[in-house]
């Protein structure tokens, strides 16, 4: 099933719907086509689209992702911020530790091998001379994770440019 992007008024992506969906917002003057897939006609040389915009401005309520596990892997790309070794074999490790006053906050946590995770210790990474791959930050949501991933997998490079700096 073939996934669409689905972006506000102001072009902020807002989720990922199918492309059913897509075209009834369409039909009904809800949304507008962006980018389509030249490959796959719906129907009467209409493309299937894989970017609609919403012609009108949806609010959307501000909500904190939580800061869990699935969260931190999925941000993280699944794979330890030092070595950058990707395996089930991933922990959570504290940039500074928390026996030094580091905190649960999305900016001081990061995905660790077991390895990196003992060998770093109650240290900082410099400290331990091991440097982030990628500085700790706080995701911007959910969608960010899904989309990134899609681009990633090379189905959806074009979405790169509506959901760029995400992640």
């Amino acid at each position: 099933m073939s996934q669409v992007l689905v972006l506000n008024a102001s072009y902020e992506p807002l989720n990922i719907t199918t492309w059913r969906r897509a075209t009834v917002l369409m039909l009904k003057g809800k949304a507008e086509s962006l980018e389509e897939n030249p490959n796959h006609e719906i129907r009467n040389n209409v493309k299937l689209p894989t970017v609609i915009r919403l012609r009108y401005f949806i609010k959307v309520p501000y909500r904190e992702l939580a800061l869990n596990r699935k969260n931190l892997l999925q941000r993280d790309n699944y794979s330890c911020q030092y070595c950058a070794y990707s395996g089930d074999q991933l922990s959570i490790d504290h940039v500074i530790p928390r026996s030094r006053g580091g905190e649960d906050i999305w900016e001081n946590v990061a995905t660790a091998c077991i390895s990196c995770n003992i060998r770093k210790g109650n240290r900082t990474p410099k400290e331990a001379n091991m440097p982030l791959k990628n500085k700790p930050h706080k995701p911007f949501n959910t969608l960010s994770f899904e989309a990134t991933k899609l681009i990633g997998s090379g189905r959806h490079k074009e979405w790169n440019k509506y959901v760029i700096g995400w992640g």
